[in-house]
């Protein structure tokens, strides 16, 4: 009776008091980690409380995410993943209404976005070039100290994505500054293992996080 993977994960035991834009948002901060996100489905329905699909555009995305997030405490309640049943006609559907929304977004995109990372290579190579010491990175320490969150960072969001890694004690958000945060590993060995793996990661399809080491 096991389904074949495949690209789509099915999540249930969802906390159903999340509302679905707060609870599709922090799939996504979690989830991106494993791959590109096509999609992700949550439902309101009473049928569909407290389920979600995560949409891959990799099946070993999937499969990875399946095998890290499996049991993983997500709003105090562990969440159960499978793969989506593929002839399932929810996802199906739902595939293809969501397939159909986008369309009129999406044909101007890929092009400013090369070009963008272009630019910003450039201005990189050329800033690192011409002087090398003007970022002036704070000696290794166990705090890290984080810049360019989007708006609707919050403490769950953080925790979620920083406690994955061994040694994570806590996140300091500060007062009325939604971009910047803290957060706290036992040793610097610990919170530079979180630094290079979360370096440039997206919460959001528009904001890159940039992870650097607090001032002592």
């Amino acid at each position: 009776m096991d389904v074949r993977p495949n690209q789509t994960i099915y999540i249930n035991n969802l906390n159903e008091k999340i509302k679905k834009e707060e609870l599709k948002k922090s799939l996504y901060a979690i989830f991106s980690q494993f791959g590109q996100i096509l999609d992700i489905v949550a439902l309101k329905t009473l049928k569909m409380r407290g389920q979600a699909f995560v949409i891959f555009k990799e099946i070993g995305s999937a499969s990875n995410a399946l095998r890290t997030m499996q049991g993983f405490p997500f709003y105090d309640k562990p969440m159960r993943i499978a793969y989506s049943k593929s002839d399932s006609d929810i996802v199906a559907k739902l595939k293809g209404t969501y397939k159909e929304r986008p369309k009129k977004v999406k044909p101007p995109k890929p092009v400013p976005g090369v070009e963008e990372k272009k630019d910003k290579k450039k201005k990189q190579s050329s800033a690192e070039n011409s002087n090398p010491n003007t970022q002036t990175e704070q000696p290794p320490n166990q705090i890290l100290f984080l810049t360019n969150l989007p708006e609707e960072t919050n403490e769950m969001m953080l925790s979620m994505l920083f406690n994955q890694f061994p040694g994570f004690k806590e996140v300091r958000l500060v007062p009325n500054r939604h971009d910047i945060a803290f957060v706290e590993f036992t040793t610097e060995l610990q919170s530079n293992a979180a630094k290079e793996a979360l370096q440039g990661f997206k919460i959001t399809p528009t904001h890159a996080m940039k992870i650097t080491f607090a001032k002592k």
